[in-house]
């Protein structure tokens, strides 16, 4: 895998950490400091050691508020082949929010008529999942804790500092231990699918921060043997950790069965691929990225059902005992 510069450091700092102090500075002592307000007496960590510095500090990535939104006849920067999340809720102009933003800010929080979201999406994971953040009647905001566990990308509510894993939507650090959030029905797919199916749809516009947007800073990283500060057990059935596969529930679909049979009925889903989708995680420039298809995944109604197309390590990690939906 090559990184960016910041990257790179970043990496060189997360691993010197761990060198130099081992499990020392995984505990909650060391992390007061910068988390008050956090309650680090309520967790379903079962070791502190899960959790490691990803190299940026808290905000380091800095999350998103209130974007602004562009007309998609006016947006002429984003290739077609350049992967966009679509949330389409209904009764709404449908939105794209394009992983060229996503991959330097990780979470856009936003509201839809009436339904605050937050739009995901870990890099390290491929984990591009959409929340709704309410929880009862309480309203959350989320930011980036630069902390990864399993790899993937540690979020925290600022209301409560209670720390959220990102490919599950669950607290695990904090007040909100245990609290799942609500997925929304949304979906990866390239940026020519959006605006044709969507002509008079809006589009997120480029953030004011100063990025190289359209570049990947993770190049060939899903083509790498290993995952980037992954320790844990490798995926069974001789599945390639970064290997894609489609989590829906506790169930997992390898989207390379998907590219042989692009549709796919089974435990009441209808699953299909379509060619066109640029990876994120490839070439350096995102939209000369290698192919890897674009996934729905409907009910029998035709009606779009919350998924995630993740790692396959990821997958295994937080659903050790799911089941994998291999080819016959």
């Amino acid at each position: 895998m090559t990184l960016s510069s910041p990257v790179r450091r970043f990496a060189a700092a997360a691993l010197a950490l761990a060198v130099a102090s081992g499990s020392a500075l995984a505990n909650p002592d060391f992390w007061r400091q910068e988390w008050p307000n956090t309650d680090f007496e309520e967790t379903s960590v079962a070791n502190w050691s899960e959790i490691l510095s990803g190299g940026p500090p808290k905000d380091g990535i800095p999350a998103l508020d209130d974007p602004s939104f562009i007309s998609v006849a006016d947006e002429t920067r984003i290739g077609d082949r350049e992967p966009v999340i679509a949330v389409e809720i209904e009764g709404q102009t449908p939105r794209a929010y394009p992983i060229r933003y996503l991959t330097w800010h990780e979470i856009v929080n936003d509201v839809i008529g009436d339904v605050p979201v937050a739009v995901t999406f870990c890099p390290l994971c491929n984990s591009g999942i959409t929340f709704d953040r309410r929880v009862g009647s309480e309203l959350l905001s989320f930011g980036v804790s630069g902390k990864l566990r399993n790899s993937d990308m540690v979020m925290y509510d600022r209301e409560t500092e209670s720390w959220w894993q990102q490919a599950v939507g669950e607290g695990i650090v904090g007040t909100h231990t245990g609290t799942e959030l609500t997925q929304l029905p949304t979906w990866m797919e390239s940026w020519g699918e959006f605006k044709a199916r969507n002509p008079g749809g809006m589009v997120m516009d480029e953030p004011g921060w100063r990025r190289p947007y359209g570049n990947n800073p993770y190049t060939n990283y899903d083509s790498s043997a290993r995952p980037f500060l992954y320790s844990g057990e490798l995926p069974p059935h001789g599945i390639e950790p970064l290997a894609r596969v489609v989590r829906v529930g506790q169930a997992a679909w390898p989207v390379g069965r998907l590219r042989s049979e692009p549709q796919i009925t089974e435990n009441g889903v209808i699953l299909s691929w379509n060619a066109g989708q640029a990876s994120a995680l490839d070439s350096r420039r995102i939209e000369n990225g290698k192919d890897v298809g674009t996934i729905r995944v409907r009910d029998a109604s035709g009606a779009d059902v919350p998924h995630d197309v993740m790692f396959a390590f990821a997958f295994h990690a937080f659903f050790p005992d799911g089941e994998w939906m291999l080819a016959n």
